[in-house]
């Protein structure tokens, strides 16, 4: 590294002279808020749109950090994170059961990993978000009736 050239792209993190600013920060942020509020605007502004969908469905859950991503808490369970890229925003976890039942609307978009990916420059499918939030809080719900039946 010595006597390469650094410099400090708009977030203050250094990059190597030559090579394009990195846009996407990795701080610790302690709020959704503040996570949001560290991204590019246009990138914050369709994060807005992905947390007023998922704060309309699940209206009772709590609005976490967890993994350094935004998370929504209820029946003190993650339902359901987003966060947000340089190209597109994701949503977590989207396991088997999740991506069967919306196999039609998810087909347009990027699935792996347990990972939905929707792109940045396409318009925000609200319902659809809401849609997956409430089916993740209805398997949560699920999981832990069953637990608690297999406890008795």
């Amino acid at each position: 590294m010595e006597g390469e050239a650094f410099q400090l792209n708009r977030k203050g993190l250094g990059v190597k002279e030559g090579h394009p600013a990195i846009t996407m920060s990795k701080i610790n942020c302690q709020s959704v808020d503040e996570y949001i509020s560290s991204k590019p605007e246009a990138v914050a502004a369709t994060l807005e749109l992905v947390r007023g969908a998922i704060l309309r469905a699940l209206p009772k859950a709590e609005e976490v950090i967890s993994y350094k991503m935004p998370a929504y808490k209820q029946h003190g369970e993650v339902i359901l994170y987003f966060a947000g890229w340089k190209h597109h925003y994701s949503l977590y976890p989207a396991d088997l059961r999740l991506v069967a039942a919306f196999k039609d609307e998810l087909a347009l978009y990027e699935v792996e990993k347990g990972t939905i990916h929707f792109p940045l420059s396409a318009p925000v499918p609200k319902k659809l978000i809401a849609d997956i939030a409430k089916f993740r809080l209805g398997e949560v719900a699920n999981r832990k009736k069953a637990s608690a039946i297999t406890r008795e």
